[in-house]
């Protein structure tokens, strides 16, 4: 489905994001992840190439808050495949943090991480996607940018701005044929999650319709799908992958 495709996924080494880098790579594109630090992305390309050798993937590790640096590591990606079709904003952090306890710092932290960066690596991408005159922007979103969550009010505040990010430029770069839109993942089974109580994620899926959690390949699908030709006329939308019905 991404044949011939050049993707560039942040947050690519573990969880959904090295489901993403997977799926893709099982589809045919060419992928570039990006890790927090050289020697983790070395790692998880190692990982993708024990069981596939041949498989397109690199690693990369730009500071995801210097926009230089990230401008200078994409374009040398364009110069060395020639185009970036596909840019996946995946890399974040989340945070519970009581109200009472949160301190400017850890709000500044969270926002720069999930916002400023995001919006960093797609000011980077912009120019090459637009003189190429198309392109594909995924965001990753929450549940909680719709519904909140009891304490840690930077994440969800963060996500709510992703999702005003997205609608924003899908209208902004959608006449330069750039598609942006946003996968809001639920309860996924990730580390995270799995460092949960089991008494706390119990009654957490007994509210979920479908009566499980996600699993990364759950999500890593729906961003095969708004990547491919089969998402070409969707744009602008934030897509929620969370065994939940809509109210």
């Amino acid at each position: 489905m991404l044949k011939g495709k050049v993707a560039i996924v942040t947050g690519g080494t573990r969880g959904i994001g090295y489901a993403i880098v997977e799926k893709y790579l099982e589809n045919h594109a060419t992928v570039v992840l990006c890790g927090s630090r050289q020697e983790t992305a070395d790692k998880a390309v190692a990982k993708l190439k024990a069981e596939h050798p041949d498989w397109p993937v690199e690693g990369i590790a730009p500071d995801l808050g210097n926009y230089g640096a990230i401008k200078a590591a994409f374009d040398g990606v364009q110069e060395r495949y020639g185009h970036i079709d596909i840019l996946v904003n995946n890399a974040g952090m989340s945070s519970s943090t009581p109200l009472a306890d949160f301190t400017p710092e850890l709000f500044r932290k969270i926002m720069a991480l999930n916002v400023d960066a995001a919006f960093y690596c797609i000011l980077a991408v912009s120019e090459a996607m637009t003189a190429q005159g198309s392109g594909c922007i995924l965001n990753t979103s929450s549940m909680v940018s719709r519904d909140g969550q009891p304490s840690g009010v930077a994440y969800p505040t963060s996500k709510a701005a992703i999702n005003g990010m997205t609608l924003s430029l899908a209208r902004e770069l959608g006449p330069k044929g750039i598609r942006v839109n946003a996968v809001a993942p639920g309860i996924t089974n990730t580390d995270m999650l799995q460092a949960t109580p089991k008494e706390l994620v119990e009654p957490l899926i007994r509210q979920i319709p479908l009566r499980r959690v996600g699993e990364p390949e759950d999500l890593a699908n729906a961003f095969l799908f708004l990547a491919s030709d089969a998402g070409s006329y969707i744009t602008g939308e934030v897509l929620h992958v969370d065994g939940r019905a809509r109210t």
